[in-house]
């Protein structure tokens, strides 16, 4: 079975992402945010395993790739969980990637990225953070196994600082709870010389929406109506388009002001979108097609 595959985003009417591809280092994931929508599709989520014959399957399929594929690393377990300090996975997948002439666009929580500079300043790349409140407290509650929000921006701030395009993902909002954070958070982005915001409401599967229940009991009596009177689409619950679009609509005036360049993710609102993609992949610069895959010898 293919380690890169085509990305695929549940046949969603709303995902307006780029054609892409996606590569996952580790399935599952430790980070253990109770929001994560992976848990509805890979079993036992919150206990990661390594894959199997990982560098050899991974040169294998790089070959096959067209000249700047982009490559999305990863869409449902992060590249680097605690265990990557020691596992350097995904340190050696990028090592491989380095030397391709692909585009690679690294979605994460995961400060260990910051030990991997001397390997991202040799690639088309960009590095999207993860940020869906700076309440520590409240960020321990939803995201126990991740590093803290002021870490998060720090390791923000060091890549940017070394040439790396970073987008901010502002990701999963939540209603009535981190929605009054947003203008907070967009300044220090604006500090950590973040480039693009992407931005989405929480949709939770129904087994999500549970474990939320469970650590924020009444936060989710508050708004649960909303979510199970509102909109569905493919099994995951959506807030009424119309509170949805409140929201975004409130991101994107305090994030033009601040002068990023904007999208929203899995919403439906392409008419706030004013970047060259919704996910921050027109960051990356393209590899002329004479190069080949020369450099992989």
């Amino acid at each position: 079975m293919n380690i890169i595959r085509p990305f695929d985003p549940w046949r969603s009417k709303l995902c307006t992402c780029p054609t892409k591809y996606s590569f996952c280092p580790y399935t599952g994931c430790s980070h253990r945010c109770v929001y994560c929508y992976a848990t509805a599709y890979i079993p036992n989520f919150y206990n990661i395993r390594v894959k199997k014959q990982l560098e050899s399957r991974l040169v294998r399929d790089v070959r096959k790739l067209p000249v700047n594929a982009l490559i999305s690393i990863a869409n449902s377990s992060d590249p680097y969980p605690p265990e990557e300090m020691t596992l350097r996975l995904t340190r050696k997948a990028l090592s491989i990637l380095a030397n391709a002439p692909v585009r690679v666009l690294i979605i994460t929580k995961g400060t260990t990225i910051v030990r991997d500079i001397d390997i991202l300043k040799r690639m088309r790349v960009a590095v999207a953070f993860s940020i869906s409140t700076i309440d520590e407290r409240l960020a321990k509650k939803l995201e126990p196994g991740a590093p803290t929000p002021e870490e998060r921006f720090k390791a923000i701030k060091q890549l940017a600082d070394e040439g790396i395009p970073t987008i901010l993902r502002i990701d999963p909002i939540f209603w009535k709870l981190t929605d009054g954070e947003i203008d907070e958070i967009l300044t220090i982005a604006k500090s950590a010389n973040v480039v693009h915001i992407v931005a989405s409401t929480f949709k939770p599967r129904p087994d999500g929406w549970n474990r939320i229940k469970n650590v924020l009991p009444g936060w989710a009596k508050t708004v649960e109506h909303y979510y199970l009177k509102g909109e569905t689409y493919q099994r995951t619950y959506y807030l009424p388009s119309a509170i949805r679009y409140e929201l975004m609509r409130r991101v994107y005036d305090k994030a033009i002001s601040l002068g990023f360049t904007f999208a929203t993710c899995r919403e439906g609102f392409t008419e706030l979108h004013t970047g060259g993609s919704c996910d921050g992949s027109h960051l990356i610069p393209t590899v002329h097609p004479t190069s080949l895959f020369a450099k992989m010898g």
